[in-house]
């Protein structure tokens, strides 16, 4: 923890205390039954993890985005399924937070930081991916309010929340200048849940398929200014990427951990395989890796909060890129140095492989964010 100042060395501790005495027991168990963490969720709230993106005077805890990922990184040590409880409410507010008036900060972010409302965030869509000028769900004002038509698709949490920011055309002819944000209550009459997928990895974050007929929302839902919501959304992901990137960082970390001790205590021709060098090399590697990646995204990070807009996109795809990468490379890792055991569900190696891929999916897959660096490289 040398990147790191007392204060921030403080709330790490605390958060592994919890983690070890709470989260760690429940881990296999979500993943079994593929249920949403509701227990875990109070706990969360109770230390107010939920409003560590939101400022003090919308009724948070914001002290700086680093505090945000260092949360989901001790989480995700023993279960990335939990650790979405804490990222997915950051990224659905952050929307607001970047494009929303006073007065919606006001009203929504008190209810967001205390967990009384989990908050999702609706971008994807069958046919708009990676690509989402081909965004499909329409938006259309009708006096003082829109009437929003569409669907979206992989949706964190979608099924469970309260409230999501989604993303609709406005004006389809100005391709992804006519897309535009709003704040949708997921009570309101039009919306409704068409299907909970069924995945391979993070399974007690149910993912949804969210479809939108005739929908009314009021006209002030709409996030501060039409066609400006492609916007609201890159800028949410470059504040986001950082956060999925220190899940990817604390999955390896747990990965790892867990391989050391099972190396240690394992005995094959009469020692522990910890004594050959080929296993603790591999280890030194994996472990060599996870600090680089930590430290990129604690790098990237901070941009969040000091950094320029280009330089935030950058850092935050290097991070998410890398740090998803070596998150792949030592949980597969990890369930080789166990072997035979490794590959059995009564232990948590096979299931921090399956959850490690997602990390280079979501939030903009990593050829996604190849482009990203590539196209700010060609601009120097």
């Amino acid at each position: 923890m040398g990147l790191l100042n007392d204060d921030q060395k403080m709330f790490v501790d605390q958060m592994r205390r919890m983690v070890a005495e709470k989260v760690e027991p429940r881990a296999a168990e979500i993943d079994r039954e593929g249920e949403f963490p509701w227990d875990l969720k109070e706990i969360f709230q109770d230390m107010g993890l939920l409003g560590l993106s939101i400022p003090e005077e919308y009724g948070g805890s914001y002290q700086g985005h680093l505090y945000v990922c260092l949360a989901v990184e001790e989480i995700a040590k023993a279960c990335v399924s939990s650790s979405l409880v804490v990222q997915v409410q950051s990224l659905g507010w952050h929307p607001i937070h970047i494009g929303g008036s006073d007065e919606q900060k006001k009203k929504y972010g008190p209810s967001i930081a205390s967990g009384e409302k989990l908050i999702s965030y609706g971008l994807t869509e069958p046919g708009a991916g990676s690509d989402s000028a081909a965004m499909h769900t329409k938006a259309v004002k009708e006096g003082d309010k829109y009437i929003i038509n569409g669907s979206k698709c992989f949706i964190s949490n979608g099924p469970i929340a309260n409230l999501i920011t989604i993303f609709g055309m406005t004006d389809s002819s100005k391709g992804v200048h006519g897309i535009s944000g709003f704040i949708v209550e997921t009570n309101t009459p039009g919306f409704s849940v068409a299907k909970k997928e069924s995945k391979m990895g993070i399974k007690g974050s149910p993912t949804g398929e969210l479809v939108f007929e005739n929908m009314e929302i009021p006209a002030e839902n709409l996030i501060g200014e039409e066609g400006k919501g492609f916007i609201y959304a890159m800028k949410t992901l470059d504040t986001s990427r950082p956060v999925i990137a220190s899940q990817a960082v604390g999955l390896a970390q747990g990965a790892l951990d867990k391989a050391i001790s099972y190396a240690k205590e394992r005995v094959q021709f009469g020692r522990p395989i910890s004594k050959f060098q080929g296993l603790s090399w591999m280890m030194a590697e994996m472990a060599a890796k996870i600090e680089a990646a930590r430290a990129l995204t604690y790098q990237a990070a901070d941009l969040v909060d000091v950094g320029q807009g280009r330089e935030k996109s950058y850092m935050s795809a290097c991070c998410k890129l890398i740090a998803s990468d070596v998150a792949m490379e030592v949980t597969t890792k990890a369930l080789q140095i166990v072997g035979g055991y490794g590959y059995m569900t009564e232990f948590p190696f096979e299931r921090m492989m399956r959850d490690a891929k997602i990390t280079q999916i979501y939030e903009g897959t990593n050829e996604i964010q190849k482009l990203v660096i590539s196209r700010e490289l060609l601009r120097r």
